[in-house]
């Protein structure tokens, strides 16, 4: 049960990005795992889109807005801590259509999203420089409309969608930062070096995806640059992977001993 106000979580998540150093921010996939990740000890969280489309049987990209919305609202609903959404390509094309989502995200608890300039269309995966940063200016408009400081995070795609033209990433995340993003981010980044030349290229907070960024601890990731390290869907996957195991240990072995091994490491036990 959330016992906090939207307010005082909003600036609890700004003050986060305005301290000295970095903070991780993990992702959770359903209610039970924000709650998880809320008493191991962080202090916001972001939702995966990824990892939420996952838990429906699903592909990213093929969730409902509705459906986002309706996650967004039992998540934020089940912790004390801040929430941002990731709102994907914010289910529009057009600006204006991209400010309504923010408005609806908002409503639903989320203190802060992120809009991101993928198309969801294969075959031409980015949209356009100047329309990606119509869109998120009118994002950053409707999220000044809020009586509280709502975090506004753009995304530049382009390493996702193998288009590898660092030049171009940092182009528009320095637009996106022209028309008031609070938060730029560039998921795919691999090498500390362009970690460093990201955060040296804008003035504002920085997210960093750290599992893709490889053999980097996160103090190495925070030393490059980085204010917010996201684990995107990293955990679901992980999680999903440890079920995985168990359950092909007892089909093909007819074994429970994975449920021995988790009792050992956990200060739970399954009744």
């Amino acid at each position: 049960m959330n016992n906090t106000s939207q307010l005082d979580r909003a600036r609890s998540f700004v003050a986060l990005h305005e301290r000295e150093g970095a903070f991780l921010i993990p992702n959770p996939w359903d209610a039970g795992s924000a709650r998880m990740l809320e008493a191991l000890g962080f202090e916001a969280l972001a939702t995966t889109s990824s990892g939420f489309a996952r838990t429906l049987g699903r592909s990213d990209g093929m969730v409902t807005l509705d459906e986002k919305l309706a996650h967004v609202r039992l998540l934020s609903g089940s912790v004390n801590i801040p929430l941002s959404a990731d709102l994907e390509d914010g289910f529009a094309r057009d600006p204006k259509g991209v400010a309504e989502t923010i408005t609806r995200v908002a409503e639903a608890g989320a203190v802060g999203a992120s809009i991101e300039d993928h198309t969801r269309d294969p075959e031409d995966p980015i949209f356009d420089f100047q329309l990606s940063v119509e869109r998120v200016h009118a994002a950053v408009e409707a999220a000044r409309a809020f009586d509280f400081p709502f975090t506004l995070t753009a995304r530049s795609e382009n390493l996702l969608w193998d288009r590898m033209d660092l030049d171009d990433t940092i182009r528009r995340l320095q637009a996106f930062e022209s028309v008031g993003a609070d938060v730029l981010y560039a998921p795919g980044l691999t090498t500390l070096p362009d970690v460093r030349r990201v955060t040296n290229s804008v003035k504002r907070p920085v997210n960093v995806l750290g599992p893709l960024v490889k053999g980097a601890t996160t103090a190495e990731i925070a030393r490059a640059g980085a204010k917010r390290i996201s684990l995107g869907g990293a955990l679901q996957l992980a999680s999903v992977s440890g079920a995985l195991i168990a359950a092909m240990e007892t089909l093909d072995r007819g074994s429970f001993e994975w449920l021995h091994n988790l009792e050992t490491q956990a200060s739970w036990h399954v009744q």
